[in-house]
């Protein structure tokens, strides 16, 4: 293989693609995006194209430049060439008929509830089969994302009147878990660390996480299990980001993406092979690569604090610090709780990494001037 003559082709520019971009770059690929937007941050890193991935024409202009198409985003065109189209849908990992089914989260769940994965409760709205206790959740089908589109009802007048919603049982979470799981052409597979994700209630978006998880073994062990069989459920390649619960009944699905994921960020420094440089071999047909972790590690997501041009605090403070990893995305903007960029700190163990952690969250601020 001449990877100079092989282009990888990215749906969407923002930081996923960035950070794929780079690690396809190391290996020698060719990189081009497809984004509306002028300048996104992958323009940094790779051959911007500009177009709007939710345009059937665009996209399919945009494969013939290149040898695969992988995802930045879920909200991609797939819906109007993936029959027809079968020279472009060949490009896309995944396919694009796994792609339609990943966008409908109530389609998700039906999935891998056949496949023997254990999920909470659900039933679509109004429900069909039965009536939920109060309180109970009501999310969107499509498009949320970030703890979008999720809502906690506790009595009926307060249910959003909506067709593209589903309903979900309320269960008491201990701990909200998430792995990577990656697999390739042939079906072979590597299943990361499992993640413990601690959410800014606030925003009700990812405000850090630890690995490893602070889980007992055995309740590890099931997380990997779920996050494998909700993957395989699928029957494609690439990357997917499970999301769980850990509950008084064992651990839950709760969703999942199929591309490279903010739960997974910190195996860019504290794993043998990150998530996006795993896509990569994933999309060229390369072995797997280990994903094993190196060091215990915390990751923070750097959230905006106001609006405007944005003005980093306190990073040369916090890079005198061993084992801290600052990671900027480029974003020319910045508004309350936009994800501008994110910290991975090592460390020895998990607690040492937590309390430096604490350390360098209460001095980096992403503000807008």
């Amino acid at each position: 293989m001449n990877p100079r003559e092989f282009r990888i082709g990215i749906l969407g520019g923002g930081q996923l693609a960035k950070m794929t971009a780079i690690s396809a770059r190391k290996l020698g690929f060719e990189v081009l995006t497809l984004d509306p937007s002028p300048e996104p941050p992958a323009s940094q890193v790779a051959k911007h194209i500009m177009g709007d991935f939710r345009n059937p024409k665009d996209v399919r202009k945009f494969s013939y430049m290149c040898e695969v198409m992988i995802l930045d985003i879920e909200n991609v065109s797939v819906e109007d060439f993936y029959a027809s189209e079968e020279y472009v849908a060949k490009k896309l990992i995944p396919s694009p008929e796994v792609m339609l089914k990943i966008k409908d989260k109530f389609i998700q769940k039906k999935i891998v509830s056949e496949n023997n994965v254990p999920t909470p409760r659900f039933d679509n709205f109004p429900p069909l089969k039965e009536r939920f206790d109060f309180p109970v959740v009501q999310k969107l089908r499509t498009g949320g994302y970030d703890g979008r589109g999720v809502k906690i009802i506790n009595s009926e007048r307060e249910f959003i009147l909506d067709k593209g919603t589903y309903l979900e049982e309320f269960v008491n979470i201990k701990k909200e878990l998430a792995s990577i799981v990656a697999i390739d052409r042939r079906g072979s597979y590597v299943v990361y660390p499992v993640v413990e994700m601690v959410f800014d209630r606030k925003a009700n978006i990812l405000d850090y996480l630890v690995v490893p998880a602070r889980i007992p073994k055995d309740v590890e062990e099931e997380a990997k299990k779920v996050a494998l069989r909700s993957a395989q459920s699928f029957g494609s390649p690439g990357i997917f980001a499970v999301e769980m619960f850990w509950c008084d009944d064992g651990v839950l699905f709760n969703e999942i993406a199929p591309r490279p994921h903010n739960s997974g960020h910190y195996t860019i420094e504290a794993c043998y092979t990150s998530q996006f440089e795993q896509i990569v071999r994933i999309a060229v047909g390369l072995p797997l690569g280990s994903p094993e972790l190196i060091s215990p590690c915390v990751m923070i997501n750097l959230l905006g604090e106001g609006e405007g041009t944005p003005y980093y605090e306190g990073l040369e403070e916090v890079l005198s610090i061993p084992g801290v990893s600052i990671h900027i995305y480029g974003k020319s903007r910045v508004f309350p709780f936009r994800k501008m960029g994110h910290i991975t700190i090592l460390d020895k163990d998990v607690e040492s990494a937590i309390e430096k952690a604490k350390f360098v969250k209460s001095k980096v601020k992403v503000k807008g001037k």
